[in-house]
Protein backbone atom coordinates (compact mmCIF):
# COMPACT_ATOMS: atom_id res chain seq x y z
CA UNK A 1 0.00 0.00 0.00
CA UNK A 2 3.05 2.27 -0.02
CA UNK A 3 3.06 3.29 3.64
CA UNK A 4 5.97 1.05 4.73
CA UNK A 5 7.97 2.24 1.71
CA UNK A 6 7.35 5.86 2.74
CA UNK A 7 8.33 5.13 6.33
CA UNK A 8 11.50 3.35 5.18
CA UNK A 9 12.53 6.24 2.92
CA UNK A 10 11.96 8.73 5.72
CA UNK A 11 13.83 6.58 8.25
CA UNK A 12 16.77 5.67 6.01
CA UNK A 13 17.20 8.87 4.01
CA UNK A 14 15.33 11.58 5.91
CA UNK A 15 13.33 12.60 2.82
CA UNK A 16 10.30 13.62 4.93
CA UNK A 17 7.64 12.32 2.55
CA UNK A 18 4.29 13.49 3.88
CA UNK A 19 2.23 10.94 1.96
CA UNK A 20 2.50 7.82 -0.17
CA UNK A 21 1.69 7.12 -3.81
CA UNK A 22 -1.45 4.99 -3.51
CA UNK A 23 -2.37 3.04 -6.64
CA UNK A 24 -6.19 3.34 -6.50
CA UNK A 25 -6.04 7.08 -5.84
CA UNK A 26 -3.35 7.59 -8.48
CA UNK A 27 -5.44 5.71 -11.04
CA UNK A 28 -8.47 7.94 -10.48
CA UNK A 29 -6.39 11.13 -10.64
CA UNK A 30 -4.87 10.01 -13.93
CA UNK A 31 -8.31 9.06 -15.27
CA UNK A 32 -9.66 12.50 -14.37
CA UNK A 33 -6.79 14.21 -16.16
CA UNK A 34 -7.11 11.85 -19.15
CA UNK A 35 -10.78 12.77 -19.40
CA UNK A 36 -9.96 16.48 -19.37
CA UNK A 37 -7.28 16.04 -22.04
CA UNK A 38 -9.38 13.57 -24.08
CA UNK A 39 -6.78 10.81 -23.75
CA UNK A 40 -7.96 7.22 -24.01
CA UNK A 41 -6.84 4.57 -21.53
CA UNK A 42 -6.29 0.82 -21.80
CA UNK A 43 -6.96 -1.69 -19.02
CA UNK A 44 -4.84 -4.83 -18.79
CA UNK A 45 -5.11 -7.43 -16.05
CA UNK A 46 -7.51 -9.03 -13.55
CA UNK A 47 -10.20 -11.59 -14.38
CA UNK A 48 -12.62 -11.00 -17.23
CA UNK A 49 -15.60 -10.42 -14.91
CA UNK A 50 -13.71 -7.87 -12.84
CA UNK A 51 -12.43 -6.15 -15.95
CA UNK A 52 -15.92 -5.88 -17.46
CA UNK A 53 -17.23 -4.28 -14.27
CA UNK A 54 -14.27 -1.92 -14.15
CA UNK A 55 -14.80 -0.84 -17.78
CA UNK A 56 -18.40 0.01 -16.89
CA UNK A 57 -17.64 1.69 -13.57
CA UNK A 58 -14.82 4.01 -14.63
CA UNK A 59 -16.80 6.12 -17.15
CA UNK A 60 -19.56 6.49 -14.55
CA UNK A 61 -17.05 7.69 -11.97
CA UNK A 62 -15.14 9.85 -14.47
CA UNK A 63 -17.53 11.39 -17.04
CA UNK A 64 -15.94 11.73 -20.44
CA UNK A 65 -13.30 9.06 -19.85
CA UNK A 66 -12.75 6.93 -22.98
CA UNK A 67 -11.56 3.35 -22.60
CA UNK A 68 -9.76 2.26 -25.74
CA UNK A 69 -9.70 -1.40 -24.79
CA UNK A 70 -9.55 -3.94 -21.99
CA UNK A 71 -7.85 -7.32 -21.78
CA UNK A 72 -7.85 -9.73 -18.84
CA UNK A 73 -4.78 -11.45 -17.50
CA UNK A 74 -4.07 -15.02 -18.61
CA UNK A 75 -2.54 -15.71 -15.18
CA UNK A 76 0.59 -17.21 -16.69
CA UNK A 77 3.74 -16.04 -18.42
CA UNK A 78 3.07 -15.01 -22.01
CA UNK A 79 5.09 -16.46 -24.84
CA UNK A 80 7.14 -14.06 -26.95
CA UNK A 81 4.55 -14.16 -29.74
CA UNK A 82 1.65 -13.66 -27.33
CA UNK A 83 3.32 -10.69 -25.70
CA UNK A 84 4.13 -9.10 -29.07
CA UNK A 85 0.51 -9.52 -30.20
CA UNK A 86 -0.78 -8.05 -26.94
CA UNK A 87 1.54 -5.05 -27.21
CA UNK A 88 0.35 -4.50 -30.77
CA UNK A 89 -3.30 -4.60 -29.64
CA UNK A 90 -2.64 -1.97 -26.99
CA UNK A 91 -0.72 0.25 -29.43
CA UNK A 92 -3.37 -0.10 -32.14
CA UNK A 93 -6.22 0.69 -29.72
CA UNK A 94 -5.45 4.40 -29.74
CA UNK A 95 -4.79 4.47 -25.99
CA UNK A 96 -2.38 7.03 -24.60
CA UNK A 97 -2.07 5.43 -21.14
CA UNK A 98 -2.08 1.77 -20.06
CA UNK A 99 -3.19 0.71 -16.58
CA UNK A 100 -1.89 -2.69 -15.45
CA UNK A 101 -3.42 -4.71 -12.64
CA UNK A 102 -1.51 -8.00 -12.51
CA UNK A 103 -0.46 -8.05 -8.86
CA UNK A 104 3.02 -7.56 -7.47
CA UNK A 105 5.63 -8.23 -8.83
CA UNK A 106 4.17 -9.34 -12.20
CA UNK A 107 2.76 -5.92 -13.02
CA UNK A 108 6.04 -4.15 -12.30
CA UNK A 109 7.89 -6.68 -14.47
CA UNK A 110 5.37 -6.15 -17.27
CA UNK A 111 5.69 -2.36 -17.06
CA UNK A 112 9.49 -2.58 -17.17
CA UNK A 113 9.66 -5.06 -20.04
CA UNK A 114 6.98 -3.48 -22.24
CA UNK A 115 7.40 0.25 -21.62
CA UNK A 116 9.73 0.85 -24.56
CA UNK A 117 7.65 -1.17 -27.02
CA UNK A 118 4.41 0.49 -25.92
CA UNK A 119 5.81 4.05 -25.99
CA UNK A 120 3.22 5.28 -23.50
CA UNK A 121 2.95 5.56 -19.71
CA UNK A 122 2.38 2.10 -18.21
CA UNK A 123 0.97 2.51 -14.70
CA UNK A 124 0.94 -0.50 -12.33
CA UNK A 125 -1.98 -0.05 -9.93
CA UNK A 126 -2.55 -3.52 -8.46
CA UNK A 127 -5.68 -3.82 -6.36
CA UNK A 128 -7.14 -0.64 -7.88
CA UNK A 129 -8.87 -2.79 -10.50
CA UNK A 130 -10.70 -4.78 -7.81
CA UNK A 131 -11.55 -1.70 -5.75
CA UNK A 132 -12.87 0.46 -8.58
CA UNK A 133 -14.78 -2.49 -10.07
CA UNK A 134 -16.48 -2.99 -6.71
CA UNK A 135 -15.42 -6.61 -6.26
CA UNK A 136 -13.25 -5.89 -3.19
CA UNK A 137 -13.67 -3.35 -0.42
CA UNK A 138 -10.89 -1.01 0.64
CA UNK A 139 -9.70 -0.90 4.26
CA UNK A 140 -10.59 2.06 6.40
CA UNK A 141 -8.41 5.19 6.20
CA UNK A 142 -7.18 4.43 9.72
CA UNK A 143 -5.86 0.98 8.72
CA UNK A 144 -4.23 2.54 5.68
CA UNK A 145 -2.50 5.19 7.80
CA UNK A 146 -1.19 2.44 10.09
CA UNK A 147 0.30 0.59 7.11
CA UNK A 148 -1.98 -2.42 7.63
CA UNK A 149 -3.65 -2.56 4.25
CA UNK A 150 -1.66 -5.71 3.51
CA UNK A 151 -3.24 -7.43 6.54
CA UNK A 152 -6.72 -6.39 5.41
CA UNK A 153 -6.07 -7.77 1.93
CA UNK A 154 -4.60 -10.96 3.38
CA UNK A 155 -7.79 -11.50 5.37
CA UNK A 156 -9.83 -11.07 2.18
CA UNK A 157 -7.78 -13.48 0.07
CA UNK A 158 -5.49 -15.58 2.28
CA UNK A 159 -4.98 -18.50 -0.11
CA UNK A 160 -3.59 -16.28 -2.86
CA UNK A 161 -1.67 -13.74 -0.80
CA UNK A 162 -0.13 -15.51 2.19
CA UNK A 163 3.04 -16.59 0.36
CA UNK A 164 3.55 -13.14 -1.14
CA UNK A 165 3.20 -11.31 2.16
CA UNK A 166 5.07 -13.83 4.29
CA UNK A 167 8.02 -13.81 1.92
CA UNK A 168 8.15 -10.27 0.56
CA UNK A 169 7.17 -8.44 3.76
CA UNK A 170 9.81 -10.32 5.73
CA UNK A 171 12.41 -9.65 3.03
CA UNK A 172 11.50 -5.95 2.92
CA UNK A 173 11.83 -5.50 6.70
CA UNK A 174 15.10 -7.42 6.73
CA UNK A 175 16.67 -5.36 3.94
CA UNK A 176 15.56 -2.09 5.53
CA UNK A 177 17.23 -3.11 8.79
CA UNK A 178 20.42 -4.15 6.95
CA UNK A 179 20.51 -0.77 5.22
CA UNK A 180 19.96 1.04 8.50
CA UNK A 181 22.83 -0.92 10.07
CA UNK A 182 24.98 -0.18 6.97
CA UNK A 183 25.59 -3.88 6.41
CA UNK A 184 24.05 -3.84 2.91
CA UNK A 185 23.22 -1.16 0.37
CA UNK A 186 21.51 -1.42 -3.02
CA UNK A 187 23.21 0.01 -6.09
CA UNK A 188 21.54 1.99 -8.84
CA UNK A 189 21.95 -0.90 -11.28
CA UNK A 190 19.93 -3.22 -9.04
CA UNK A 191 22.85 -5.21 -7.64
CA UNK A 192 23.69 -5.53 -3.98
CA UNK A 193 26.66 -3.91 -2.26
CA UNK A 194 27.74 -5.33 1.12
CA UNK A 195 29.16 -2.45 3.11
CA UNK A 196 30.68 -4.49 5.90
CA UNK A 197 30.93 -8.11 6.89
CA UNK A 198 28.34 -9.58 9.23
CA UNK A 199 31.12 -11.65 10.80
CA UNK A 200 33.60 -8.85 11.35
CA UNK A 201 31.26 -5.83 11.50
Amino acid sequence: DGQPVRWALNWLHGVQLADRVYGPKLMMEICNRASQDRLQVYLYGAQSGTLSRLAEALPDAVPGLEIAGAEPSRFRQLSTDERSAMIERIRDSGAAIAFVGLGCPRQETFAYECATDLSMPVVAVGAAFDYHAGVRSEPSPRLQRLGLQWAYRLAQDPRRLWKRYLGLNTLFVGLVLLQRLRIWQPRGDGTEVPTRSLKHG
